[in-house]
């Protein structure tokens, strides 16, 4: 038994659908996330990426097929219990979506007073330690006006892991940035899984970062994972979709 549960991944979608109205926006999605790594789910806008994060995360409903995470299927679950498989996530806004009223110290806290009966000394020591993983301890008493992008970054993937999560979602992480803060995100990104060993899911259309962070791309298109395994068999697909959204990318010499 312990064995089979060794197997099972962290993340496993099966047979997802879901529509809005006459609209059809998953149309069958699998896809299985292995426990540590890092996927990275790349499409187009308005393929769907956000819709399925939000049925990983247990924010939306199938209507047809299953959510499991680790070996618990959260499309069968609500009130309680579907608020404790929720506390196995933490989430990395695409706009980082920091309180800015809020030093750089009391947004990492929120989420510690929030959730638990912690002491102000508890918490005091999981910020900092927080704020060490990245590297960030001196800006504790900052306002986020106050940070670069990339720091904000920091500081959000911080208060992401205030709660010990198993899974960290990044939902656009490089979106609107320069090629240098992006650099420094996709840095981020790959130290939270060395320093942490969580499971990281990515809602990206940046195909140079997904290369980057990527232990296995998932191409989400028309509703379905098109194409998916590791950067390099992906830049491979003989997938119409797929070779078309990566041609631009690989006509720069970005491969």
């Amino acid at each position: 038994m312990a064995n089979e549960r060794a197997c099972e991944p962290m993340i496993a979608i099966r047979g997802l659908h879901k529509s809005f109205g006459d609209h059809r926006v998953l149309t069958g999605v699998d896809l299985s996330v292995a426990e540590g790594s890092t996927t990275v789910i790349l499409g187009g806008s308005g393929s769907g990426k956000t819709v399925l994060m939000k049925h990983i995360i247990g924010l939306l409903r199938p209507d047809l097929g299953e959510v499991w995470i680790e070996g618990e299927n959260i499309a069968a679950l609500d009130g309680r219990a579907l608020d404790e498989v929720r506390r196995k996530f933490g989430m990395v806004f695409q706009a980082s979506a920091l309180f800015d009223s809020m030093t750089v110290f009391e947004n990492v806290a929120f989420p510690l007073r929030e959730h638990t009966r912690a002491s102000e000394e508890q918490i005091a020591r999981v910020v900092h330690e927080k704020l060490d993983v990245v590297g960030l301890r001196e800006v504790d008493g900052k306002y986020p006006a106050e940070l670069s992008g990339g720091m904000r970054k920091r500081v959000g993937l911080a208060r992401a892991i205030a709660l010990e999560p198993k899974i960290v979602l990044y939902d656009e992480p490089t979106t609107g940035l320069d090629p240098i803060t992006t650099d420094y995100v996709d840095e981020m990104i790959l130290e939270a899984k060395k320093k942490l060993g969580v499971t990281s899911v990515v809602i990206s259309h940046d195909v140079g970062s997904a290369m980057h962070i990527a232990d296995r791309i998932a191409f989400l298109h028309e509703g379905q994972i098109c194409a998916e395994g590791p950067p390099a068999e992906l830049r491979s697909s003989g997938h119409p979709a797929v070779t078309r959204f990566l041609s631009t990318w690989l006509e720069k010499g970005r491969a």
